[in-house]
């Protein structure tokens, strides 16, 4: 048997070989999504009478001799290089034949995670700034797609079809964004996502990273920044509302027309009934900024 064998390997290799479209081989399936570790089989047929018909494999080689069906077949696929082809030797011409199978070895990533660059703590409004997803041992790389989310928003995409390794690598995706207070605890996360077609996996194999929180520092702000004039009644309690938006959360301080009760100095909204006609200004601050607001009390004029 083993010298039969010999005999058709040296008539292998004396002919021409054909592929593709002229070829009497199928594979079923043509193309095997698999999964690291995991088994497989493929089946190799020939449309016509065959001397030889084998499967050369760095991992599990097969031949059979006059038989029109083999096998590929292996327990636990973990050869990162493995290319197997069919051939066959057949009677009539084209007398050799070969078929390469379409094999996919995938595995999902050790690992995914985000990070600011070069920056750590709060950011500010405006101001640019990267962040970072690191997918570590993923293959292969050339069907990954990296999805960046802004809470539940899909920010960026970031596909790695011009690497060609079919062995499992790390890589990364760098996001540039220019924050808003709007923006402030949002949650940046990124998805490594396989698409290894329609023989893969359904839906294809996906990893995230936990969540990276971003605390947004902006400049105080008022709802309405312009001075506001109040009517003055003898008696009647006064309103100076001088609430700013910020973060860090704003200090106030107020230039009074009128002494008014000291712990009110400190105080976002002053009401009180001792309020005289005068100007009052109102200072919001953080650590990025100041920014103040006048409040005008005047005296209704009599008979209007």
């Amino acid at each position: 048997m083993g010298n039969n064998f010999l005999l058709w390997i040296v008539i292998l290799c004396m002919f021409h070989t054909a592929s593709g479209e002229g070829c009497s081989l199928i594979l079923k399936p043509s193309r095997v999504v698999v999964g690291f570790g995991e088994s497989v089989t493929v089946s190799c047929e020939a449309t016509r009478p065959v001397r030889v018909l084998g499967w050369e494999s760095a991992i599990s080689a097969v031949h059979t001799q006059e038989d029109r069906s083999v096998q590929w077949k292996v327990d636990s696929l973990i050869d990162w290089i493995e290319e197997p082809i069919c051939y066959g030797v057949f009677f009539t011409a084209p007398r050799q034949c070969e078929e390469k199978l379409n094999l996919v070895l995938y595995k999902t990533p050790d690992s995914i995670s985000i990070r600011q660059v070069n920056h750590t703590g709060p950011m500010v409004e405006g101001k640019e700034y990267q962040l970072l997803c690191e997918v570590q041992n993923i293959a292969p790389v050339q069907y990954l797609t990296l999805r960046w989310y802004r809470g539940q928003t899909e920010v960026y995409q970031h596909s790695f079809s011009d690497l060609t390794s079919s062995s499992p690598v790390q890589v990364s995706s760098t996001l540039v964004i220019m924050p808003t207070k709007a923006e402030n605890d949002a949650e940046y996360k990124c998805v490594a996502e396989l698409e290894l077609g329609p023989e893969g996996p359904q839906p294809p194999p996906t990893m995230a990273s936990e969540p990276l929180a971003v605390s947004i520092y902006f400049p105080p702000t008022f709802p309405s920044p312009e001075t506001e004039v109040l009517d003055f009644t003898a008696g009647a309690e006064i309103t100076l509302n001088c609430t700013a938006m910020g973060n860090p959360v704003p200090v106030y301080s107020w230039q009074l027309a009128h002494p008014v009760e000291e712990r009110m100095k400190a105080e976002a909204v002053i009401t009180s009934s001792l309020l005289l006609p005068g100007i009052y200004t109102c200072t919001a601050s953080n650590t990025l900024e100041k920014k103040s607001k006048q409040f005008i009390i005047k005296e209704k004029i009599k008979g209007v």
